[in-house]
């Protein structure tokens, strides 16, 4: 068999991929509870949120098949999709949208797919590159590029805080000296780290894709105005150089494949485009489904009751414990924020080492993922080769129970390599 450069590229597994094949080749045929898995990126099965969703397509099934099932529908998204998402953003920040400001796709991560292919690559202006204004994001991102060195990341500010807290903050200068730029892309609350954007760092890259001419994809997935996982700082704003990307998968729904994007009919006239000649159009029952819970104010209520305060108790439990079970000679520190889907640690010690971390809590049937994935090459980016290597993601999906069960082992595991070294 012989495979196209992007088809090399495309087929090969990332580095998180293989670890996500790992986790489940290790755990098949696990009884329960043999393994703990903290890596999964999956939203919890909170049971309130998973009602409201069945409820929905419920009532999708039972009055909108015949239109969402047997026929097909408008590659933009279907109508009742696009007017409810219309009408929630214009009740929610007073937006004017028309259908040719809004573009449905089956997922956002196939919506930024589609944005990769249109606006970064070879092109009469030369190369153009997907740039991540601050690592670390979303390692699916380095998956939606079809060619190689297709994207770029900048290294962050780190900023020691009191306590065992960090941040990451925004290096603009680092960004305007990039001259390759096709596209920006930034998750906002991250993934993995929960760090969301201020108004002056929005405002910064919104002025740099301005005048750049390129458009600023923000990424909702975590943030407002659902599922609100992580801490909000700025609400989305609507901007001719701004795309906002938005999900329904962290709000409960990852299986059904629906996101989509608000923007400029400049940028949403291709990507609505795009989804026609690549997968005709979003999974359409699951469209309608949206709809009415963007309609009728139940993905709000459950957001604000539900969502918000489940994830912000658990990030607050696993501080508390980590506080208590880390040990204390050991200098690890948790990305400053409240609540999100993941902890993210950093142990800033030349003994340790991420994937040495992985193969050792894998001997203890526990899973945590990496930290390097979630950077772009960072041997090549300066400053970063050993903070990059340092830090892992801890997911905070599992019930209580499995995470403290796996905090537990994750310092003895620290122990043990504090003491080898």
């Amino acid at each position: 068999m012989r495979l196209s450069l992007s088809g090399t590229k495309m087929a090969g597994l990332s580095g998180l991929r293989s670890i996500m094949e790992d986790v489940a080749a290790s755990t098949a045929g696990a009884s329960a509870g043999a393994w703990l898995n903290l890596s999964v990126g999956n939203p919890a099965p909170i049971p309130e949120v998973r009602d409201m969703w069945r409820a929905a397509l419920t009532e999708s099934m039972a009055e909108d098949f015949d239109e969402a099932g047997c026929r097909y529908g408008p590659s933009r998204g279907s109508h009742a999709l696009v007017e409810a998402i219309a009408d929630y953003f214009h009740r929610t920040y007073g937006w004017q949208l028309g259908p040719e400001n809004i573009a449905v796709g089956p997922g956002s991560q196939m919506v930024c797919f589609a944005a990769a292919a249109l606006f970064a690559g070879p092109g009469a202006h030369g190369e153009r590159r997907i740039v991540l204004p601050m690592a670390p994001d979303y390692t699916g991102y380095q998956g939606l590029c079809l060619h190689d060195d297709g994207i770029a990341a900048i290294a962050p500010l780190i900023h020691r805080e009191e306590g065992h807290r960090f941040r990451y903050a925004l290096d603009i200068e680092a960004l305007r000296r990039r001259a390759d730029i096709g596209m920006m892309l930034i998750s906002s609350p991250g993934n993995p780290t929960g760090r969301a954007l201020g108004r002056a760092d929005l405002d910064a890259l919104t002025a740099l894709a301005t005048e750049r001419e390129v458009p600023l994809f923000v990424d909702h997935a975590y943030g407002a105005p659902f599922p609100r996982i992580a801490q909000v700082h700025t609400e989305p704003v609507l901007h001719d150089s701004v795309v906002n990307c938005f999900s329904a998968s962290k709000a409960g729904l990852p299986g059904e494949r629906i996101g989509f994007a608000i923007g400029h009919p400049t940028y949403m006239a291709p990507l609505a485009a795009f989804m026609s000649n690549s997968v005709l159009h979003a999974p359409q029952l699951a469209q309608y489904a949206l709809a009415r819970v963007l309609t009728d104010g139940r993905l709000d209520a459950t957001t604000r009751d539900v969502i918000t305060p489940y994830y912000r108790a658990k990030k607050r439990y696993v501080d508390h414990l980590l506080h208590e079970l880390m040990p204390a000679d050991v200098d690890w520190r948790m990305h400053s924020g409240e609540g999100g889907m993941f902890c993210w640690l950093w142990v800033d010690h030349p003994w340790f080492e991420d994937t040495a971390l992985y193969g050792r809590l894998k001997e203890r049937h526990v899973f945590v993922v990496p930290g390097r994935h979630f950077f772009v090459d960072p041997p090549r980016t300066p400053g970063l080769a050993g903070h990059a290597t340092r830090c892992f993601r801890l997911s905070l999906s599992a019930d209580e129970k499995v995470i403290t069960e796996g905090v537990h082992r994750l310092a003895d595991v620290l122990r043990e390599m504090r003491d080898a070294a």
